[in-house]
């Protein structure tokens, strides 16, 4: 075009296709800018859906503390809303953060923020009035929308070393990611309800590299693992954690160790570096979000109207062989405009009415009979929510069983447990041969008779046919209670025990598991060497002449002490044992 043979014609042509280049060149370059103003226009109406939601959650925390009807539930929303005002407070610190990087960016490239309301950037300011809502602007009015200069001047540095920024964006990077740990830590830390519940706690890391989405959350589980959050957390605290992490360093055009800050704010138009900055806000104000419908979720009446559900499958433990069988399935809690859908066996289920599923089947088999299926429940937005059921059924054979938890013998004068199943009844009659038989609680208490042998028959009635049936008769042997130790303090016979104590005791020890109680009548005690006449006395306590006799003794002195004792039975025992002081 420029080559001294080209004729003018030639030269005036070349110099149209220049100028017609440097026109497309240009279109294209608007064309990409008007696209980062339509991007950063969504990303406005994203971050008020995001700033919307939270406050949704939010308005439904303090509405639930002022509901004086359930005071307990309205004390602990009360608890929950004030963790919220904590959150509001260190999210909206980076929101004027981030709006106030943006204002500066606009006036150092010679924009006019000053002026407010329609026809301008700023639509509506930034105020502290309203500290969590983003500033409204409209960025197609700005005019130098491709200048770059003062952006990466501002968020990289000076010295525009994309690998090491030193600007504002680094500010904004270590503000950005210390409200990542800290919203995480805040909110997984807290006591569980009831007495000596779990304290729960989230150490957050500091996650800057990973090779891609799952090494993410990968090492997020690993964090999760080593601290103690708690079980239904998890999953939120993760997503949470996980949408706040973004990649330190990576390779931008084959430069390795690019700051994430000297890759975003490189070179990057005013308007597309303030798209940036928007999108950052749009993340911090959808993990607020979460945040509060985490802690909205512990009090109740959040997504699906309470604070958790869970497939519950519940009927009749054990079943006859050839018995019908009924199981009701439910979530722990309901919607009754938004009734589940149950399955069993992969077959739906019709009969669904109250929030549960009604299934019938035949028990079949020995052992045991495993039920299974899934229901699932939509929440407000009408979003499913699948999970498993599962029954497991015990079939037997009718039958009846008698056991003794203590032992395998009936002892006279002693109110022996005795309990007793007659499998395959929902009542179980008890009727005794040589024994008498008294109902306490879901058990009897046997008390045999003179004999040296007793029999118990059990039957089954149920309470639909009102029919009884003998399962079984059982024979015992009746024997005395046997003899109890002698404790002399914690000592018993042929132990150590300290000259200072003067207490006796009569009782079984461990190896003996009966709940039997013995009274000391009286007791006389012997010492080596004494010459004047044993110390006697009455009860379980040592007189004083006793105690001053022991306190005399030498160490290594055997003595010894006879009592008399009465037990349950009203048998008078002599019981006796020797100590070494």
């Amino acid at each position: 075009m420029a080559g001294g043979k080209e004729t003018p014609r030639q030269k005036m042509i070349g110099m149209m296709y220049l100028v017609l280049t440097a026109l497309l060149a240009l279109n294209v370059s608007k064309s990409i800018l008007d696209a980062f103003v339509a991007i950063e226009e969504n990303i406005q109406k994203a971050n008020l859906t995001e700033f919307f939601r939270g406050n949704e959650k939010r308005s439904e925390l303090k509405e639930t503390s002022l509901d004086k009807s359930e005071p307990d539930r309205a004390a602990k929303a009360m608890r929950i809303f004030k963790m919220v005002e904590e959150i509001d407070k260190f999210t909206a610190k980076r929101i004027a953060m981030i709006d106030a990087i943006k204002i500066q960016i606009l006036e150092e490239t010679g924009e006019d923020v000053e002026a407010k309301g329609p026809g301008n950037i700023v639509l509506i300011a930034y105020t502290n009035n309203n500290p969590l809502k983003p500033a409204r602007m409209d960025l197609d009015k700005v005019n130098g929308k491709d200048k770059y200069d003062d952006a990466m001047r501002i968020m990289i540095g000076a010295a525009t070393d994309i690998k090491k920024p030193t600007g504002k964006g680094m500010e904004l990077w270590n503000s950005y990611n210390g409200f990542r740990n800290e919203l995480t830590e805040f909110i997984a830390k807290y006591k569980g309800s009831g007495d000596g519940a779990p304290q729960y706690s989230f150490k957050a890391p500091s996650i800057t590299k990973f090779k891609d989405q799952k090494d993410l959350m990968d090492q997020i589980d690993a964090a999760i693992k080593k601290s103690n959050v708690a079980q239904d957390d998890k999953e939120a605290i993760k997503k949470i954690y996980a949408g706040l992490t973004k990649e330190e360093f990576s390779e931008v055009h084959g430069q390795k160790g690019v700051h994430w800050i000297g890759k975003t704010f490189d070179h990057s138009p005013s308007v597309a570096a303030i798209a940036s900055l928007s999108s950052m806000q749009k993340d911090i104000l959808a993990a607020r979000a979460d945040a509060i419908a985490l802690l909205r979720s512990r009090v109740g009446g959040g997504e699906y109207s309470f604070n958790k559900i869970m497939a519950l499958a519940y009927g009749p433990e054990l079943a006859n062989s050839g018995d019908e069988i009924e199981l009701q399935v439910l979530m722990a809690a309901y919607d009754s405009d938004k009734q589940p859908v149950v399955t069993y066996n992969g077959t739906t289920i019709s009969d669904v009415k109250e929030g549960k599923g009604y299934i019938k089947t035949r028990a079949s088999g020995g052992g045991e009979m495993t039920l299974k299926g899934n229901i699932t429940i939509r929440n407000k937005s009408g979003v499913p929510k699948t999970m498993p059921w599962e029954k497991t059924v015990k079939i037997m054979k009718p039958s009846g069983t008698v056991s003794l938890p203590e032992l395998n013998v009936l002892y006279r004068g002693y109110a022996n447990k005795v309990e007793a199943v007659a499998s395959g009844y929902d009542q179980t009659i008890l009727q005794g041969s040589g024994v008498s038989l008294t109902k306490s609680g879901n058990g009897w208490i046997a008390n045999p008779g003179g004999g040296r042998e007793c029999s118990i028959t059990v039957s089954g009635k149920s309470s639909v046919t009102n029919k009884t049936v003998r399962l079984g008769s059982f024979p015992f042997r009746i024997s005395r209670l046997p003899d109890p130790e002698l404790y002399f303090g914690a000592a018993k016979s042929g132990e150590n025990a300290s000259k200072a104590e003067t207490r006796l005791f009569a009782k079984y020890p461990p190896e003996i598991p009966l709940n039997a109680s013995f009274t000391i009548i009286n007791w006389e005690l012997a010492v080596p060497g004494n010459p004047m006449a044993p110390p006697r006395g009455s009860g379980g306590q040592l007189s004083g002449p006793a105690s001053s006799l022991l306190r005399q003794v030498k160490p290594g002195t055997i003595i010894g002490i006879m009592t008399s004792v009465r037990g349950p039975d009203g048998v008078l025992r002599k019981k006796g044992g020797s100590y070494k002081i």
